[in-house]
């Protein structure tokens, strides 16, 4: 299978398969896409004929094309075969061991978005505050049940974490402090609204966090339609000097300044550019989740609108990078010399499985946006995964679970999708959630651009 599209100047043409990657003139990407459809002779004149006021484009040079298709397919870089299906499944029945939690510290929040997926922090419940006793089993739990891997990785999630900073501390105190003998290595991540960040905060996570997330949506006014206090007061300027001041801090660690996008602001990217002003490097901006008929809600006609906005950020990227004052975009960032081993190509995020997340009342859940849906709770940190029910339907949850996905080209990349994203759009884990297919796919085709884009520029 392969897939072909232009742009931004490149003819690109991708083979799902094997990964491979190329990027050819007019006259070989219609050779391609003939190349399965029609005989030599047959491809010799149709291209002979649309490209007949050519003098380079000859019957030779048609066929030395195809010879050179030809090799590739050979070599398994054009039209490879699939041979992972068989594989899917088995991969995910091989182990119960898990790598991640994503311990819910706080269920409240100093913030009341009124877009937030997780009800301002409440998740559909009672406000909650984790105490130290249940984070500190929730690392055992971690450990005991990680079998052989050394790497393990805590987020520390909300509502808003800093809200139970003391029990944040303390978590990591403790899991630093069974390391060595455990022969573990503990990876942290805060996610924050930024409105308790001070220096206490910005020193400890700079010792200790892996990675911080910021959240930000960009532009004063657009940030502050949503991002508001309890008495509807906008966040903006208050966190955006401690962000700046965080960021800078973080001397080289990982931190992204996340975004939440709406149909009220489609032209998301003038937020994105905002946030690289400001100074944020790591960026990411992602499209909101919510009800279809919330007034912010993305609608089909936004669809156009978005995908030539992530063609305006990928282009920006590129003149940016040149001007010497680069920034990434999470989303555009793909390895494809390297990459994801095939396993996680197939088998993706790895909730429900891999990953769980923990709320205060020590109720396991198999990611943070299934937290308060009592069909999708697990078990709990003290007597381990008791609903193997849901377990054994997080297994099934690959790049070839669902017939619609069989044949994209971009399984490889989404590994299925996400399972929450599904679940909320068609009420499966094992739907497709076509909107956030469609937004994928370009970002993809952006990010591979950029790729071919950079590699052109280094040659």
């Amino acid at each position: 299978m392969i897939h072909q599209y232009k742009l931004n100047g490149y003819s690109i043409v991708l083979d799902t398969c094997s990964g491979s990657v190329h990027s050819v003139d007019d006259v070989a990407y219609d050779i391609i896409a003939m190349y399965k459809e029609k005989s030599a002779d047959e491809i010799v004149s149709d291209i002979c004929e649309k490209y007949k006021d050519r003098e380079d484009v000859t019957p030779e040079e048609v066929r030395l094309c195809l010879d050179d298709i030809a090799e590739l397919e050979r070599g398994g870089k054009l039209f490879s075969k699939d041979i992972y299906e068989g594989l899917a499944f088995d991969f995910k029945n091989r182990s119960n061991d898990i790598k991640a939690l994503c311990l819910h510290v706080a269920h409240t929040c100093n913030l009341n978005c009124e877009y937030c997926f997780a009800s301002q922090g409440k998740y559909h419940g009672e406000r909650a505050i984790m105490s130290l006793e249940t984070a500190k089993r929730a690392i055992d739990f971690l450990v005991e049940h990680s079998g052989a891997r050394h790497n393990l990785e805590v987020d520390f999630f909300g509502g808003e974490p800093l809200m139970n900073w003391d029990v944040v501390k303390k978590t990591v105190e403790y899991a630093r402090s069974i390391e060595k003998e455990k022969n573990k290595n503990f990876r942290f991540t805060l996610t924050t609204n930024g409105v308790l960040v001070n220096d206490e905060v910005i020193d400890f996570c700079n010792r200790e966090m892996h990675n911080v997330v910021m959240s930000l949506d960009g532009r004063k006014e657009v940030h502050d339609r949503f991002r508001v206090d309890y008495m509807g007061n906008g966040s903006y300027d208050k966190i955006v000097p401690l962000f700046q001041k965080f960021a800078k801090a973080r001397g080289g660690k990982s931190y992204y300044v996340r975004g939440t996008y709406t149909h009220l602001n489609t032209d998301f990217t003038k937020d994105i550019f905002k946030m690289a002003d400001l100074g944020f490097t790591e960026l990411s901006m992602e499209p909101v989740v919510c009800a279809p008929d919330d007034p912010y809600a993305l609608t089909k006609e936004d669809l156009p609108v978005l995908f030539e906005q992530y063609e305006i950020l990928a282009k920006e990227m590129l003149k940016r990078k040149k001007e010497g004052r680069p920034f990434t975009f999470y989303h555009y960032m793909i390895d494809l010399t390297n990459g994801p081993c095939i396993y996680k190509r197939i088998s993706g995020c790895g909730s429900g499985t891999e990953y769980m997340a923990v709320t205060p009342c020590c109720v396991l859940f198999p990611c943070h946006q299934f937290v308060g849906d009592e069909k999708y709770s697990m078990g709990n940190i003290w007597d381990g995964v008791t609903n193997e029910g849901v377990r054994d339907m997080f297994r099934s949850c690959n790049a070839y679970a669902r017939p619609e996905c069989k044949d994209c080209w971009a399984k490889f990349y989404c590994s299925g999708g996400c399972a929450a994203n599904a679940y909320h759009a068609t009420g499966s884990i094992n739907g497709v959630y076509e909107y956030g297919c469609e937004l994928f796919k370009k970002r993809m085709e952006c990010a591979i651009m950029i790729k071919v884009a950079e590699d052109e520029e280094n040659d």
